[in-house]
């Protein structure tokens, strides 16, 4: 059930985010959620996108590194405290958190988040037990 993120290594120079960004939507491919994070030489491009297979295609053509990896996406509501809530379920189940970003949705009532983790299978069921609900692929295609 987890989601599929690119990852794309960036070089941190001028309009390099552009050309890729620029790519992406001639190619029609619309982002959902973002993340980078910078070196001195280049900057890690996390996305979340309306279509995997055109995005991974077109990057690649650009002569980009990319890697497809698989993350958990899980909506909280949008009130203090949620996330809070979701992260403790986390940490009470022995799970670990490499990173997370926001993602931006239509809804004033909820909240999506995207966490990379060891073991998604196991995160996916300390969050499903503690009644959070997992975002998939076919959820974002609908955003």
């Amino acid at each position: 059930m987890a989601l599929k993120q690119i990852t794309v290594l960036v070089n941190n120079q001028k309009g390099a985010l552009v050309d890729i960004t620029e790519t992406l939507a001639e190619k029609g491919v619309n982002i959902r959620a973002l993340s980078i994070a910078d070196t001195e030489r280049f900057g890690i491009l996390r996305l979340i996108v309306s279509d995997n297979e055109k995005a991974v295609e077109a990057v690649r053509g650009m002569g980009c590194l990319i890697q497809e990896t698989e993350v958990v996406g899980v909506k909280i509501g949008d009130a203090p405290g949620k996330l809070s809530g979701a992260l403790k379920v986390l940490n009470d189940a022995g799970i670990n958190i490499e990173y997370l970003y926001a993602f931006c949705t239509r809804t004033v009532r909820h909240a999506y988040m995207v966490l990379r983790v060891a073991d998604n299978a196991q995160a996916e069921r300390a969050l499903e037990a503690a009644g959070y609900h997992l975002i998939t692929d076919a959820d974002v295609n609908k955003l």
